[in-house]
């Protein structure tokens, strides 16, 4: 790419390696490679990449001309970003309209948060978690941080004028810059709760700038038109071994960050930013031998087309795995989706990107204002690359509509119901045919468990992180009879360990009910899987069981669960399904619990990284407490895949019975 004339800016193809570096972790990450933990930190790459490049240019032109042309630089800005997002939007709307429409509702939300550049503050104000969501994931939840980046690109020229003219000197501009970057790396420390979901201070513009100004306080002391390529052997040698030295480091933590990690946000990501940033350095400087390395052909084509890749990998992603889950869908099948997000973002980049940054919307525009007749654009050439385009895409949305139906008859076969249907309310399932019965078959009601048949019966994933359901605690039935199927999709638990009365209980034992008049049960979806069968065994018992339910929000529900006089006896508590909580969260709710003669602490099973997070907290915090006690259903249901559904979370009827048996030995 030559030297640009209007601003002395050069290409710097190192920088293209990083971004496919940062690119393919962040990849690694959303499709789950467990080699590849820390993967997300790539979009930190992004954000100093971004944060170096832009104030490069605007510091160039600052230099050249004394002045910023605002107008100009916003044009740019839009023209290179927004049109390859608008096909995007437009492609994943049409694709939910033939495939998934009971999803579109949700969607307008996202796709006009994702035209506004608010994504990131959307999920925020509603709660929405990047790092634990049961749900179907939204396929534009990738979007927050392109609202992160254009936000800086709205602001930060603003901000970039005010400092130049308050801190002439470069050292000045400098301190000046690394002051703000600084202050939202301590809000990131402030703001967040060691061991909660940490997706404010991920999402936050607030929280993340100091990405962004890492870069950007680089390009003050190290701009790119004042780098020389002549340099001594020993500073060329010095160089490298720095850079090599960062991309190590960036690499280690990319590849083995718990994203849960206190330190992470405690000013290990500031660290990891600036890492970056010197690597950045390293690869801007044109006598750098390790720059040559990175912008190696593969690597370069990959990071040119790096926007569009990041834009159309995950609604590929998502809207082509079942329940929008990649987990168990094969290396074949990820390499479909690889090969389909690279396809589309390199017919993005051809005929939109490319196209529109050479001009061709002025071109567009003057045709329009002065008509004039053209020979057929539809060159042979052209012609057979549009037509293999719509092939590819023919081909891929037949194989997908295949898939769903394949999921939709899984669902009619009862794979992602929640309950039984009502005709087999009542039995057992195969695996528990030689299991005990809890209690008597006269006393067995098959009209208790929903049908998996009845409205959004099989979306076990379709659950909303603000969706209400009725509450289970008004009275003692309403748990069971009230509760729709989706309601069980909150996602919880992991195993007991049951004694080995009850792990071993012979086939022809019955438990005997007893009373539950003074026994509270608060809990998320699979606390509703098991109401049934706690209100069998404990008659009178209160369920307060709702989905996507966090143990944040269960101190809310003690006001008026106290009024009632419903915690002095035995309060159950089985949260921790949806994702992590802080020590602050359960240590308040325990506290307020004092007075209850006994707390039950369930723990939880759940296919997700989080499980050993929150089954460490309710041991650590729990065992402070003389009237609490920690049920393992963890370590109960273990090696027993048949207690459990499609999701390894939501209860089978032999994992509802030993779920309850396991709380009925302690209580016992």
């Amino acid at each position: 790419m030559p030297k640009s004339i209007k601003t002395g800016s050069r290409y710097m193809p190192g920088l293209d390696g990083l971004r496919a570096l940062a690119l393919i972790g962040v990849m690694c990450y959303h499709w789950g490679l467990d080699e590849a933990p820390g993967g997300f930190l790539g979009v930190s790459i992004f954000f100093v990449l971004s944060g170096y490049l832009i104030t490069n240019i605007l510091a160039i032109e600052w230099h050249h001309h004394g002045r910023i042309d605002l107008k100009q630089f916003w044009y740019r800005r839009f023209r290179r970003l927004l049109p390859a997002m608008l096909i995007m939007l437009l492609m994943t709307v049409v694709w939910m309209t033939l495939f998934d429409t009971s999803r579109l509702a949700s969607l307008r939300y996202d796709v006009v948060a994702a035209v506004t550049y608010i994504s990131n503050w959307q999920f925020i104000f509603q709660d929405i978690s990047y790092f634990e969501s049961f749900g179907p994931p939204s396929p534009l939840g990738h979007m927050w941080s392109l609202a992160v980046e254009e936000q800086f690109y709205l602001l930060w020229p603003l901000l970039m004028l005010v400092g130049l003219k308050w801190f002439p000197k470069r050292g000045q501009m400098f301190v000046f810059i690394c002051t703000l970057a600084a202050l939202s790396a301590l809000l990131m420390a402030l703001l967040h709760e060691p061991g909660s979901d940490p997706s404010r201070v991920y999402f936050g513009t607030d929280t993340r700038a100091f990405g962004l100004l890492s870069g950007a306080a680089l390009a003050i002391v190290w701009p790119s038109y004042k780098l020389s390529g002549r340099v001594q052997r020993v500073a060329q040698l010095g160089l490298d071994l720095t850079g090599i030295g960062a991309l190590l480091l960036v690499l280690y933590m990319m590849w083995s960050t718990d994203r849960y990690a206190s330190w992470l946000y405690n000013g290990g990501m500031l660290l990891f930013s600036i890492a970056a940033a010197v690597l950045v350095a390293v690869l801007a400087h044109p006598a750098s031998l390790l720059a040559k390395i990175l912008g190696a052909g593969p690597l370069r084509w990959i990071g040119i087309r790096s926007y569009g890749i990041y834009l159309w990998h995950y609604p590929v992603l998502i809207l082509t795995s079942p329940g929008g889950n990649p987990e168990g869908i094969g290396a074949f099948y990820t390499f479909l989706q690889v090969a389909a997000s690279v396809i589309l973002a390199s017919l993005s980049w051809k005929y939109i990107e490319q196209p529109i940054r050479e001009g061709a919307l002025r071109v567009w525009w003057q045709d329009v204002r002065h008509p004039k007749r053209r020979s057929c654009v539809f060159t042979p050439r052209r012609l057979a690359v549009y037509c293999s385009s719509l092939l590819f895409i023919g081909i891929f949305c037949i194989g997908m509509t295949m898939n769903i139906s394949d999921a939709k008859k899984q669902e009619a076969n009862g794979v992602f119901s929640e309950f039984p249907s009502p005709e087999n309310a009542g039995e057992p399932a195969p695996e528990q045919q030689q299991e005990k019965e809890i209690v008597p078959d006269e006393e067995q009601t098959d009209g208790e468990q929903p049908s998996a048949e009845e409205p959004n019966g099989g979306e076990l994933d379709a659950e909303e992180p603000n969706a209400k359901e009725p509450n289970a605690g008004e009275s003692n039935g309403e748990a069971a009879t009230d509760s729709d199927p989706e309601k069980n999709a909150d996602n919880d638990t992991e195993k007991d360990t049951a004694p080995e009365d009850i792990k071993d209980t012979p086939a022809d034992h019955q438990v005997k009910p007893m009373s539950g008049a003074s026994i509270t049960a608060i809990g998320d979806s699979v606390m509703v899987g098991v109401t049934p069968c706690l209100e069998k065994l404990l008659p009178g018992i209160t369920v307060d069981a709702e989905i996507g339910r966090q143990m944040s929000h269960a101190a809310d529900l003690l006001p008026a669960l106290e009024a009632k006089d419903r915690l002095s006896g035995t309060v159950i508590i089985g949260l921790g399904t949806n994702g992590a909580f802080s020590e602050k969260s359960l240590t308040s709710l325990l506290d307020s619990l004092q007075s209850a003669e006994q707390v039950l602490l369930v723990n939880t099973r759940v296919p997700k990284d989080w499980e050993e997070n929150v089954n460490k907290m309710l041991s650590k915090i729990g065992s402070k407490y003389s009237n609490t006690t920690i049920i393992d259903w963890h370590e109960a249901s273990k090696d027993h895949p048949e207690y459990f559904r499609e999701d390894g979370v939501h209860l089978e009827p032999a994992g509802a019975e030993a779920y309850t048996r396991l709380i009925m030995s302690v209580l016992g």
